[in-house]
């Protein structure tokens, strides 16, 4: 094989061209290649977005159904005692 020499210039135009045609194919393959890969793209993350959102209200839920019903725990058993010391 020869010597080949290539100037710093020459070797990052052919870096960039190889990025470009590998960013393509991967583009390609996942099937965001044509004009309405922007649309598609938003779309995604909308509902990346909303699941996000949905996932925060459903922890939310479950920690206020959590804290009602230990404060509902906590009352029933002070009516409890409180009764028992009425009733005597």
């Amino acid at each position: 094989m020869g010597n080949i020499q290539l100037s710093p210039e020459e070797l990052e135009a052919m870096m960039d061209r190889a990025a470009k045609r590998g960013a393509h194919a991967a583009l390609k393959e996942l099937g965001l290649h044509d004009d309405n890969a922007p649309q598609d793209i938003d779309e995604l993350r909308g509902l990346l977005s909303s699941w996000r959102e949905t996932r925060k209200a459903v922890w939310s839920t479950i920690v206020k159904i959590t804290t009602t019903a230990i404060l509902i725990f906590i009352t029933g058993a002070v009516w409890m005692s409180f009764k028992d010391k009425v009733g005597q």
